[in-house]
């Protein structure tokens, strides 16, 4: 069951009532910060009868594993000291790295083993699983709730002999996806939807050549990659394999484990810096947002995290390095495909929505990412005046009409919005 207004957790609760405080003199934002803030704990969370917690997306009733992360993320803060949010979280843990343990390549999956899916694709299947596009942030995303969750709570009872076995193979994946061609056995093809539904080459996806970092299929906007090594995804891996090191040494005193992981995460972050760095003639030295190892490069950014513009945020590289501010000025810029300027606002769309969309996401990761209350603040005011009058963020909305929007009910980007105005007003 979800939870009603009266069964928020006291910490959400005065969390609110703080923040409610701070904007008595923007009704408007205060709103909408009160209705984005626990929407993922009033509308997508649902506690089970084994503990565990299942957070779906919303409008689609499947768990992402990324998501799933992303809806809980900024509550972490507040966990320390309310047992229900410690409950929560360590529920919806506990059933991520379960579904990992059944499906390492699979991003989204069922409550129940029920057999529903979003298409019948020619991979293999299996009852617990929505959808099996390969995405590297997907086995990102939960080591990095339970290593935060762990740093502000100091709670370890998550790391069981289930979250190691998982994260064991989650290591074993990424080892063998960095030999895609010759050691993969994993294959996807869609034959009733868009291009970008689908990989090509039979299911292998484009060619690549060993660079150090490690494949993926897809782009966390669940888009298939145009080239098998995505810049972001790899530097969010290298950052979680830290934490694994880390968890390893400090709580299952397994120096194997851990050094495996930090030779895995410098095999990565050495391919990053030798094959996703391109030097275009205007920017400088700018990350690509995938390569083949063999020359290619796309020069782009997706809205979705990881993005390259959420490098920073996600813990990778400090905000005044020079590649990603050289970076930043190129995604930034309409010379990236997916920048978006129209009438109301301006920003980072994707492939995903149509041409002219801008996303929620990646304003909010902009804000969390710059260095400029200047810049912060005219993006909260553009958040605050593209909403259509729902009170609500969106996936992606027209920036000439922002009435026009797709997914009314997306909880990931309510729960960034909550935490960039969280950031913003600590920054005021």
């Amino acid at each position: 069951m979800t939870m009603e207004n009266k069964e928020l957790p006291g910490a959400v609760c005065v969390q609110m009532e703080k923040v409610q405080e701070s904007l008595a003199d923007m009704p408007k934002l205060a709103h909408m910060f009160l209705q984005c803030y626990p929407n993922t704990l009033l509308t997508t969370t649902q506690r089970l009868d084994d503990g565990t917690s299942y957070v779906f997306t919303g409008d689609i009733p499947a768990m992402w594993l990324r998501d799933s992360t992303a809806q809980v993320r900024h509550y972490i803060p507040l966990a320390s000291d309310d047992s229900d949010l410690q409950n929560i979280i360590e529920g919806l843990i506990r059933r991520q790295f379960k579904y990992i343990a059944i499906d390492p390549y699979a991003n989204a999956f069922n409550r129940e083993p029920n057999g529903d899916c979003w298409e019948v694709d020619e991979t293999e299947q299996n009852p617990w699983v929505w959808e099996r596009k390969y995405e590297i942030d997907s086995l990102c995303y939960p080591l990095q709730l339970s290593y935060l969750y762990w740093k502000q709570t100091k709670k370890s009872a998550i790391f069981d002999e289930n979250w190691k076995k998982s994260t064991e193979l989650i290591l074993q994946l990424w080892q063998r996806e960095q030999s895609h061609a010759e050691q993969s056995q994993y294959s996807f093809q869609r034959f009733n939807g868009p291009s970008t539904d689908t990989l090509t080459h039979g299911g292998l996806g484009t060619p690549v050549k060993f660079t150090g970092m490690t494949w993926s299929g897809f782009r966390p906007s669940d888009d298939a990659c145009k080239y098998g090594f995505l810049v972001p995804s790899n530097a969010f891996a290298t950052v979680v394999l830290g934490y694994v090191a880390d968890i390893a040494r400090f709580v299952f005193e397994d120096e194997t484990m851990a050094k495996n992981a930090e030779v895995l995460q410098k095999e990565i972050d050495t391919g990053i810096r030798d094959f996703g760095i391109y030097k275009h003639p205007k920017y400088g030295e700018i990350f690509a947002y995938e390569s083949d190892g063999m020359g290619k490069y796309n020069l782009m950014d997706d809205a979705n995290v990881p993005s390259l513009l959420s490098l920073p945020y996600l813990g990778y590289i400090n905000s005044d390095d020079i590649v990603y501010q050289n970076t930043r000025n190129f995604i930034l810029s309409e010379e990236n495909p997916y920048f978006f300027k129209g009438k109301l606002a301006e920003g980072i769309g994707s492939p995903h929505t149509p041409a002219g969309y801008v996303w929620p996401i990646s304003l909010c990761i902009q804000g969390l990412t710059s260095v400029d209350l200047n810049e912060m603040d005219m993006l909260v005011e553009m958040l605050e005046s593209t909403d259509a009058g729902t009170g609500f963020m969106h996936e992606g909305f027209n920036s000439d009409a922002p009435e026009e929007f797709t997914r009314p009910w997306f909880a990931w980007a309510n729960s960034l919005f909550a935490e960039f105005v969280l950031h913003w007003l600590a920054h005021k």
